[in-house]
């Protein structure tokens, strides 16, 4: 029987529309990143000299986000909680976090971050240790701290170093500090380079313990050195992030933020603009 040239047109449109729909499903879980942050740590020395300035440049370069640290003219940087809000709502971008000292003032810490709308205050070293009780004692005490912060409102997380990837008493620190911490109150942050240096694996880790890596430290790695401390402007390393950052993703992690701790023949700034760059032609 001869098809009708609407009837071809009616389910020539529908195959169509069908193909289309499974190419939008195809690549449904790919968009491309629009909100990523810097540790404010990778420009550490231009910041100590003009705050403000570097912040301007900052958000000039495409930056959101920002996570803190704890220098010398604090978590605000010689600002109150309020203004540093102001001057961020200003540029258009955010603070999500900030590392700091956990053990001063506290409490006093987590009620200013949740004053602004703040989502994280992050422990961001605590050393290798002798014994992996020493570590338990650790999560006992990130426990606490993850107390504190829910009851202001935000939540507390675990910045990794390599040291918690490395045996100790025949365990792996990192897992002991994952299961003998609240996962409603404790979240951890996974800085990728120092996973990838010590030998293991950052999806295999966000796969394992879903939902527990909220934000992480995206920093690539000189290609092909044993140097542990050679980190490098993002797209020229041995890392190779969209396939890894869309795993992890789907695996729980909400906050991806730059960090450069190493200029190699370049500056802070330019590298925190090369970086930007990278992340900007991302999709995951």
């Amino acid at each position: 029987m001869p098809v009708s040239r609407r009837k071809f047109l009616q389910t020539s449109g529908l195959l169509t529309a069908a193909g289309l729909l499974s190419k939008n499903e195809l690549f449904a879980s790919s968009a491309k990143l629009k909100n990523y942050g810097i540790q404010l740590w990778s420009v550490k020395n231009a910041l100590a000299k003009d705050p403000k300035d570097v912040l301007k440049q900052i958000a000039l370069f495409g930056y959101t986000q920002i996570e803190s640290f704890e220098g010398g003219k604090g978590i605000f940087w010689g600002m109150t909680a309020a203004e540093f809000k102001k001057y961020m709502d200003d540029l258009g971008m955010k603070i999500i976090s900030s590392h700091c000292n956990i053990d001063k003032d506290f409490e006093k810490k987590a009620a200013d971050a949740a004053s602004i709308g703040m989502k994280y205050l992050i422990c961001p070293y605590k050393g290798p240790r002798k014994s992996i009780d020493d570590f338990k004692k650790i999560a006992e005490d990130f426990n606490a701290k993850g107390d504190i912060c829910k009851k202001n409102g935000i939540r507390f997380a675990y910045h990794n170093h390599d040291y918690s990837f490395v045996t100790v008493d025949g365990q792996i620190p990192q897992d002991v500090m994952l299961a003998n911490t609240n996962p409603d109150t404790v979240d951890f942050e996974m800085d990728i380079y120092w996973v990838v240096t010590a030998g293991a694996d950052p999806v295999a880790y966000a796969e394992k313990y879903k939902n527990r890596f909220r934000l992480c430290h995206v920093k690539d790695r000189i290609k092909n050195t044993t140097e542990k401390d050679a980190s490098c402007t993002l797209g020229t390393g041995s890392i190779d992030y969209p396939p890894m950052l869309k795993k992890l993703k789907a695996n729980g992690m909400e906050y991806f933020i730059v960090e450069q701790e190493r200029y190699d023949n370049t500056t802070e700034l330019d590298s925190a603009k090369a970086d930007a760059n990278y992340m900007s032609a991302l999709s995951i």
